[in-house]
């Protein structure tokens, strides 16, 4: 009797483990695998961020399809600041995010989505492709 329920307790406890493992394993491939645009901005905002999210947004579309997800947050939006602080993101920024890794492209931005497109499309799908094989 002993011995009967030992092993019932032994194969509950390595079933436990066994199912816990597979759903840890496809927990961090959904998160771990995904890539998100963030593009964070203030309520107030000038030309120039309008088009940053608009080229970022159209042109990781064009390139990915549904393979990167875009996110624009608003700062100054209560539902956006755990996110902000989990990526410590504190003013308007355009971040591209897989994983652990973080890509920060709001210098680039700024300075080609109004003056140069096609450079800021190139700047972006040579940022985001490594993250896209990996």
């Amino acid at each position: 009797m002993k011995k009967i329920l030992f092993f019932s307790f032994a194969l509950m406890v390595l079933s436990s483990f066994i199912c816990n493992a597979q759903t840890a394993k496809k927990e961090s491939a959904v998160s771990g695998n995904q890539i998100e645009a963030y593009y964070f901005h203030n309520t107030v905002r000038c030309e120039t961020c309008r088009t940053v999210e608009a080229e970022a947004k159209a042109d990781l579309i064009n390139l990915y399809g549904d393979q990167v997800t875009f996110k624009a947050l608003n700062l100054e939006d209560d539902a956006t600041k755990p996110i902000a602080e989990k990526l410590k993101v504190s003013g308007q920024t355009l971040l591209i995010v897989k994983g652990d890794q973080k890509i920060n492209l709001t210098n680039e931005g700024f300075l080609y989505a109004v003056t140069n497109p096609a450079k800021f499309k190139t700047i972006i799908k040579a940022k985001v492709d490594p993250l896209i094989y990996l």
